[in-house]
């Protein structure tokens, strides 16, 4: 059950950093390299979701 709720932190992470992309693009003056970052961890948190998914298999 440990690994379910691993997976269930980092989905509702993904979720939230989605959540601060679009918050910030909001913004007529948003900060591009933030996005950028965060799109980035946003990818991070997807493959360690999609490795979590493999492994529990």
């Amino acid at each position: 059950m440990a690994v379910e709720t691993h997976i269930r932190e980092v989905a509702a992470k993904h979720r939230k950093v989605q959540e601060m992309i679009e918050d910030e693009m909001t913004h007529s003056a948003w900060d591009e390299m933030r996005v950028a970052a965060l799109k980035k961890e946003k990818l991070r948190l997807k493959d360690e979701l999609e490795r979590l998914r493999t492994d529990r298999q």
